[in-house]
């Protein structure tokens, strides 16, 4: 699962790869946003923690699940 986090004032965004599922990912933002935390932590696949203020967050952009082809499509 890829996923994109755009933080306020700042003209990078973070994105890696979590082995989360969408539905996990989804419900993290909604509980950073809803102010049940203060803060939004996701971890990727390769095991980084990556911990963004809730108050910082200006987008959360949530991939697809399917796996990457490789090589010539017809």
């Amino acid at each position: 699962m890829d996923v994109r986090i755009g933080i306020q004032n700042s003209p990078r965004e973070l994105g890696f790869e979590t082995s989360q599922s969408a539905a996990e990912v989804e419900q993290a933002v909604a509980a950073a946003l809803s102010g049940q935390a203060p803060h939004l932590k996701l971890a990727d696949s390769k095991g980084a923690v990556y911990i963004v203020p809730a108050s910082a967050l200006a987008y959360v952009e949530i991939g697809s699940e399917e796996s990457r082809r490789i090589g010539f499509v017809a």
